[in-house]
């Protein structure tokens, strides 16, 4: 659908305002700018956005047994590490040198090794978790050729710079759609490792779990690494105490088993992260809303 006039200015006034913030901090030292980024978005821009209420409203949903004061504190806690998201991803190869300097470590590592020594495809999957470009950034320091499938922005303007800063962590990255598709499966088929953020709810996605409450979740990472033999492997980075370094862990491979039960053992990875650190997932995502009418085709079986 093209964007009426009205969209147009918005999103050209809300890409002058975000390319302001990220600029002005950008002159600041990083260990500045990165908690700096944190305070604006969870003491400003979440309180203006509404992000606050999705938090609390998701909370409520989910862990509705949690006290009042994590309640807030998480409200607080959330959007501070999306800011320090943000500002991590533009500050490009300082933000890449600090993920390199943390060895990943886990199980999936020997599998990771063995794949890229046999020219196995391998599919990374990862969620809006700590700082989600994090473990990429660390296993190219390492040699991995590891792309980036990437969901374009709404706003077209805010796009262009932002495809440009995380193409500074590393390269190749593919817009999901047709129009990376195919570099996207040639790139597979040579071996490559991709990365996948996959924990937002997809309008047209399976009806698995999420937390105990129905989450439509798509399944084409899996799909994918049926199709073309390639290992699933869950990966986090954890944001440590101090706020600027992480824990990069590389889980086992998700068994071969069907798209829908791979799928639930992914979500079941990232659930159980999220409940050893609340605050370092995006709780502003509608991850639990599903239409009455897609509703109604998944109990019509369609």
């Amino acid at each position: 659908m093209p964007e009426t006039p009205e969209h147009t200015l918005t999103h050209r006034v809300q890409d002058r305002i975000l390319r302001a913030l990220i600029g002005g901090l950008l002159y600041l030292p990083y260990r500045w700018r990165v908690p700096l980024c944190g305070w604006v978005m969870a003491r400003v821009v979440a309180p203006l956005a509404g992000y606050r209420r999705r938090i609390r409203e998701n909370l409520r949903l989910i862990l509705p047994d949690l006290p009042a004061a994590e309640r807030r504190r998480l409200e607080r806690a959330v959007p501070d590490n999306m800011g320090r998201t943000i500002i991590e991803i533009y500050s490009g190869p300082e933000f890449a040198a600090r993920a390199a300097a943390t060895t990943p470590r886990g199980e999936g590592m020997a599998a990771l090794e063995a794949a890229r020594a046999a020219g196995r495809p391998v599919i990374l999957v990862t969620g809006h978790f700590g700082n989600y470009d994090a473990s990429r950034a660390a296993l190219i320091a390492r040699g991995y050729r590891v792309g980036g499938l990437y969901m374009p922005m709404k706003n077209p303007y805010f796009n262009a710079h932002y495809e440009t800063a995380i193409g500074r962590i590393g390269t190749p990255l593919f817009p999901r759609g047709r129009q990376g598709l195919a570099a996207m499966v040639r790139f597979l088929r040579e071996g490559g490792m991709l990365g996948m953020v996959v924990d937002q709810r997809m309008s047209h996605g399976a009806r698995l779990t999420f937390f105990g409450h129905a989450a439509l979740t798509a399944l084409s990472a899996a799909e994918m690494a049926l199709k073309y033999d390639a290992l699933l492997v869950p990966t986090y980075a954890i944001r440590k105490p101090n706020g600027l370094d992480f824990d990069i862990v590389v889980e086992a491979p998700i068994p071969a088993g069907t798209p829908e039960a791979m799928t639930q053992a992914l979500n079941d990875s990232l659930e159980a992260l999220v409940r050893r650190h609340p605050d370092q997932w995006f709780w502003v995502h509608r991850r639990w809303k599903i239409p009455a009418q897609r509703a109604a085709e998944i109990g019509a079986g369609r």
